[in-house]
């Protein structure tokens, strides 16, 4: 099952748009946005249909025109904008597309039907279950009640439902949003999720009374998916529905980390291993940014590709600064002669943040002529690792970052080695970024990304 998490924020979004509070501030600063939340599976189903779903499935370079059906947690307009079946009367798909949902969901769609629009809706309550048939074969879903319901009395939240979907090979998705903790959790046992999107809006706002959870009620729910045996060891759990009362994000991640539960961007897909190649001048941003990512991942490990230089003293403290910046629980290889065996033992569902190639490439020169006086032997040593480097890609299980430094932006080297190593360096990132699916150049500090969205 294939996951792209189109959106990850609540109602209003974040930044909330007429807020000016510390989180807020912090998201626009940076030029982050979240919109409300929203999933896409397999190109076949969605999972809510608010009114940034359109926009955010563009942003992710995805169409809709293959999705079969479309399941709406409840009428909340930030999961329902019924605009989009006029959009889709306007260029109607060549097949039916089914619409799922309570009978409020329903009622608000029926005036937005066209003559041309292809669509069927199909009224559900919490405790159903059928099958949602696709070309790529028949999914099963059902509908699990959400504890939605606030002080207020508000029929739409009371109907409120999560979904439970089964995809044909047997892969299987919670999608849990707005909802507070379920006090009976039954529907939902042994169900051993690969995903759950399980929502977090409040963050440290803790007197909401609202049917949302936050940073207190998270770690209940997910005890709670954990004791019914729906949430297992290789369970990956995203936080979505985030609200502007959770703390900046670079905090939030490390405290949703301490749960298991990942942090990532909007257009984030999870569900199979990736590659990304972030390229970049020195101190352009490109460990930084390629530690953010990582940060999404409840298990990372970093292969420092460096070589032991205890005579330089510059060059410790700069290993000492990386070291001191990591998170504890990230496991750590020291070693670029390791690089190809750390990627073939990889665990499926964890991260490789590889920094950085440069000096891996370093490494495999000095190994192949240390004296590089001996160009054929440079070019044999290279083109033998770069293949087992790419083998070792192919057969990685988990998500890989590469970080590389481009030097081949300016004058041509004037020594014979730095030309070699420039040439070198060059073919690398072209056969590593041939079989990436992002390839990200940083400069001043700011991702620009030349392929590929958000891929965890």
């Amino acid at each position: 099952m294939e996951v792209i998490v189109l959106g990850t924020g609540a109602a209003d979004g974040w930044p909330s748009p007429f807020c000016e509070c510390l989180s807020c501030t912090d998201m626009r600063s940076r030029g982050r946005v979240r919109v409300p939340t929203a999933a896409l599976v397999d190109g076949l189903i969605l999972l809510d249909a608010g009114p940034a779903v359109a926009s955010s499935a563009a942003r992710a370079r995805v169409s809709l025109r293959d999705v079969r059906h479309v399941l709406v947690t409840h009428a909340h307009p930030d999961h329902l904008d019924p605009a989009l079946l006029l959009w889709l009367d306007w260029n109607p798909t060549p097949a039916v597309l089914h619409l799922w949902g309570p009978p409020s969901v329903l009622s608000r769609c029926r005036d937005w039907i066209g003559p041309r629009t292809p669509v069927q809706l199909h009224e559900i309550a919490a405790g159903d279950t059928w099958g949602l048939p696709t070309p790529r074969g028949d999914y099963t879903v059902r509908a699990v009640a959400a504890a939605h319901g606030g002080h207020a009395p508000d029929s739409v939240a009371d109907e409120a439902v999560l979904y439970d979907l089964t995809a044909p090979d047997g892969s299987r998705l919670l999608y849990a949003t707005d909802t507070g903790p379920i006090g009976d959790l039954t529907a939902c046992a042994g169900a051993a999720y690969d995903v759950i999107l399980l929502e977090e809006t409040f963050g440290d706002h803790l007197d909401h009374g609202t049917g949302h959870l936050d940073l207190a009620t998270l770690p209940v729910m997910l005890h709670d998916l954990t004791a019914v045996g729906a949430r297992v060891d290789t369970t990956q759990v995203v936080a979505v529905h985030l609200g502007h009362h959770n703390p900046p994000e670079a905090l939030l991640r490390e405290r949703l980390a301490a749960h298991g539960v990942r942090l990532v961007d909007d257009g984030t897909t999870i569900g199979r291993p990736t590659r990304g190649l972030i390229v970049g001048g020195a101190r352009s941003g490109k460990s930084t940014e390629a530690e953010r990512r990582a940060g999404a991942f409840a298990h990372v490990t970093y292969v420092a590709t460096a070589s032991a230089r205890p005579d330089d003293a510059e060059w410790q403290e700069r290993v000492r600064m990386h070291r001191e910046r990591r998170p504890a629980h990230w496991r750590t290889v020291e070693g670029g002669h390791h690089l190809a065996d750390t990627l073939r033992d990889a665990s499926p569902g964890s991260a490789i943040l590889v920094d950085c190639l440069t000096l891996w490439l370093t490494d495999v020169l000095d190994r192949a002529s240390p004296d590089w006086s001996d160009d054929d032997a440079l070019s044999a040593g290279a083109h033998a690792a770069t293949a087992d480097l790419l083998a070792a890609l192919a057969q990685c299980p988990a998500t890989v970052i590469l970080v590389s430094n481009e030097v081949g932006m300016g004058l041509v080297p004037a020594t014979r080695a730095g030309r070699i190593f420039v040439d070198l360096l060059g073919r690398l990132h072209q056969q590593v970024g041939d079989v990436c699916d992002t390839i990200t150049l940083m400069v001043a500090g700011q991702p620009w990304v030349m392929r590929g969205g958000h891929v965890d």
